[in-house]
């Protein structure tokens, strides 16, 4: 059972709630930028599906990129919408968003769900709203991943960084005081929330749509990595292992590390690029094991590896440690090193016929997308009731399968 939201009284003043009880409470849910469908836009999908009526609002979106759910919605952009390139080089703007994620006018909505990994908690709510974030990640560029985020920049682009970083880390600390309760995306994040902005979270882990994936009927000889080749992901450790040891490497994905990747990768790694989610599902189902030598916050793709009943070969770090049980469903390697994933490669291979399809299968249900809504439901219902406000609203802003009266009306 995921752990309720920290009470308001945890280290925040609460400031009075009128209790709405004669309309649906009104929803803003606020993301980053909309710009694909990758874990944080599958959280606003979900959101959306629990709150039929919300609007949406972020700071870039591109519509053509989204799901037909999220197409259909009302979506208020900022103003960097109408910079030429901004759907495509939204990340250069980040010194203009605290700007533009200011200027939303939330004063007619209730509740505010703020879905964040970069600027989007900064939003200014009406006094008595209700404003729950649920963090993927405190901005990664402007805290632990700063250095390498700044040392692959041009000397004009470090700079930048130097410059612009200190004032952003300012506004984002002070930016917290704007949420009355923050919802991590995993103990790890929880645990970064806490040292950064010095609050409590509740911990839901994010949505993972289970159901689309089988166990597979067959088995490949090639391991798997999957998902955006970047230079923090490591991938590079995945590629010179394979190659030194002569292991079939199926690598999906793209990204600015791709040049240098292939330069290190032998004739047993193969680069297949961008593929459509079909040709992605195949190959997890048919994988030996996935391979995930990066720290993640939480990290979607060893759980959908795991709904196809395949194993994981992922480094002790981060959300690996929640999602992938050593000596159960995979096998983890302690050091970020080529020598420490060929040990576990090795491992694996020792004992490779002892992992069990189904109960991999059954680990990763647990992560599915109607667990996710409803240990949502069930925080935004208790934030809400401590809050003092009417719970026939929110009632009335839920979807049924959502509606949480025993939860509202607990004493």
């Amino acid at each position: 059972m995921q752990p309720a939201a920290p009470p308001l009284s945890a280290g925040r003043i609460p400031s009075p709630r009128i209790a709405r009880r004669d309309r649906p409470a009104r929803v803003a849910i606020i993301h980053y930028w909309l710009v694909g469908m990758r874990g944080g836009e599958k959280v606003v999908e979900n959101l959306c599906e629990m709150f039929p009526e919300a609007d949406i609002f972020t700071l870039v979106c591109d519509r053509e990129k989204l799901s037909p759910m999220l197409r259909e919605r009302r979506i208020v952009t900022s103003f960097l919408q109408r910079i030429p390139g901004a759907r495509r080089h939204y990340q250069k703007l980040l010194p203009l968003m605290p700007f533009a994620i200011e200027e939303f006018d939330l004063q007619e909505y209730d509740l505010v769900i703020s879905s964040e990994s970069g600027p989007a908690k900064g939003v200014v709510t009406r006094p008595d709203a209700l404003h729950l974030c649920y963090c993927h990640s405190p901005m990664r560029y402007i805290w632990d991943h700063y250095h390498v985020y700044r040392n692959n920049l041009n000397a004009a682009g470090r700079l930048a960084m130097s410059v612009t970083s200190p004032m952003l880390r300012m506004w984002d600390v002070t930016t917290s005081a704007r949420v009355d309760h923050f919802i991590a995306n995993s103990a790890h994040v929880a645990r970064r929330i806490s040292r950064y902005y010095n609050r409590p979270a509740a911990v839901v882990h994010p949505p993972v749509a289970v159901d689309d994936f089988a166990i597979g009927e067959e088995r490949g000889d090639f391991y798997l990595y999957a998902g955006q080749l970047t230079h923090y992901k490591r991938v590079d450790l995945a590629v010179e292992a394979c190659t030194r040891a002569r292991k079939p490497l199926v690598i999906i994905g793209e990204g600015e590390a791709t040049k240098q990747l292939k330069a290190i990768a032998g004739p047993t790694v193969w680069f297949l690029g961008f593929q459509p989610f079909d040709v992605l599902k195949d190959h997890l189902s048919r994988c030996r094991a996935l391979l995930f030598p990066g720290e993640e916050d939480f990290g979607i793709l060893p759980v959908e590896a795991m709904a196809c009943g395949r194993p994981v070969i992922a480094y002790a770090s981060g959300g690996a440690l929640e999602t992938v049980i050593d000596d159960t469903v995979g096998v983890h390697f302690q050091d970020q090193t080529v020598e420490a994933v060929l040990d576990a490669i090795g491992e694996f291979e020792a004992r490779e016929d002892t992992f069990e399809p189904t109960v991999i299968r059954a680990h990763a249900e647990q992560f599915s997308s109607s667990r996710f809504r409803r240990s949502i439901a069930s925080v935004v219902a208790e934030s809400w009731r401590e809050a003092g406000l009417g719970p026939e609203s929110l009632n009335a802003a839920l979807g049924a399968p959502y509606r949480t009266d025993s939860m509202l009306h607990r004493a």
